[in-house]
């Protein structure tokens, strides 16, 4: 079996944290993802709501910014961005952040029944600023992050609960997190162009109150082995957390990531990057380059959140670009999952899929309207692979 294919056939997908799976023993490196058709064929002409889909797919709008969520009394937060479902019962919770400036910073959660109708609309964060992405735990919390230089994670709970600042997770320009149960660590994105890729190491899996801040150690190509190397101070003052460690591996604006079976990915926007860190052997390579596709144009480009399907599909959101969400399928080929039209001011965020996985939620933060105030949460259900 194809190596990705070997080390993504178990992914749980749900915007959430994978189970099982087997590990590879081919040490190769394979090429990054290529242009290819995609599973699903050709997009078809824009719906009502300007996405393009495969055939047997439909969209619908779940929220919009500054509106009443439909069936609640709750108003919908301004620029939503990262997001991630939880299993309810036989229902769902969709949470989002919201990347606005403090005070108006902060989070919310939809509740949706077995059929997917949103039943409760609520917030689970408060008066912080540029919550940008962030990631679930297996202990059913959302870490939400603030994406300014002496950003902090606040862990958050969508079933109820008060949100909790976690300063051993360090103080920096945060973007996303994943959650790694095997090893039992969070993997953390820095968005700045000589950022860094951090784990944090719990004192006890499960409590994030204490721990150990880590960064990658690596040469500076973009394949081989790499190291972890403790960070001393993670409140990053006076010096920041990326400058701590000699030999810390540089990444170009830290952005989406995604862990399952023993391989975490992430993206760099300022490089049209999608990196592939395979834990079980301590080597790392790049799943995607868009100055590495052929034939034809690549794809993506404005690289930002991703998620992965039970599949084991990875499916990495734009910003920017043409507004697209694009799937990088377990044999490295890439191809357009949807599109969306008349919104080329805006950025899509938060792709996560529902438990069950025939359900993506996504965002497009500004809209039409190119605002934060104008911004749109979707659904889209179909013939998922699972």
């Amino acid at each position: 079996m194809e190596r990705r294919t070997f080390l993504r056939a178990s992914v749980a997908g749900a915007g959430a944290v994978a189970f099982s799976g087997g590990l590879w023993q081919n040490a190769a490196f394979a090429a990054p993802a290529q242009n290819a058709a995609g599973p699903y064929g050709s997009l078809q002409a824009a719906d009502a709501n300007g996405i393009q889909l495969p055939a047997g797919f439909t969209s619908q709008v779940v929220a919009r910014s500054g509106q009443t969520v439909p069936g609640t009394s709750y108003t919908w937060h301004g620029a939503p961005d990262g997001g991630a479902c939880f299993a309810d019962g036989s229902g769902w919770i969709y949470v989002s952040n919201a990347e606005l400036s403090a005070p108006s910073g902060g989070a919310s959660a939809l509740r949706f029944n077995s059929s997917g109708t949103v039943t409760s609309a609520y917030r689970i964060l408060n008066g912080t600023s540029r919550n940008c992405a962030g990631g679930a735990t297996p202990w059913n919390t959302w870490l939400s992050c603030e994406e300014v230089d002496t950003g902090r994670v606040w862990e958050t709970y969508p079933f109820g609960g008060t949100a909790v600042v976690r300063p051993a997770m360090g103080r920096f320009n945060h973007e996303a997190a994943a959650a790694d149960p095997v090893r039992r660590v969070i993997y953390l994105t820095e968005d700045k162009s000589d950022g860094c890729f951090y784990r944090f190491v719990p004192t006890t899996w499960g409590d994030l109150s204490s721990g150990t801040l880590q960064v990658l150690k690596a040469g500076t190509g973009t394949s081989g082995s790499f190291t972890w190397g403790t960070v001393p101070d993670p409140d990053g003052s006076p010096t920041a957390t990326r400058s701590q460690v000699s030999g810390a591996k540089r990444f170009n604006g830290g952005e989406g990531c995604h862990y399952a079976d023993d391989t975490v990915w992430f993206t760099t926007k300022g490089d049209n990057r999608v990196w592939q860190v395979n834990l079980a052997t301590g080597t790392y390579e790049l799943a995607y380059d868009d100055s590495l596709v052929s034939p034809g144009t690549p794809p993506l480009t404005g690289v930002d959140n991703v998620t992965g399907s039970g599949f084991g599909d990875l499916y990495v959101a734009e910003d920017g670009g043409n507004m697209e969400i694009c799937m990088i399928t377990p044999d490295d080929k890439i191809s357009v999952f949807l599109r969306i039209n008349g919104q080329s001011s805006s950025e899509i965020c938060g792709p996560a899929f529902n438990p069950v996985g025939n359900r993506l939620y996504f965002s497009s933060q500004r809209g039409t309207s190119g605002s934060s105030s104008g911004g749109i949460t979707y659904c889209v259900t179909g013939p998922f692979r699972t």
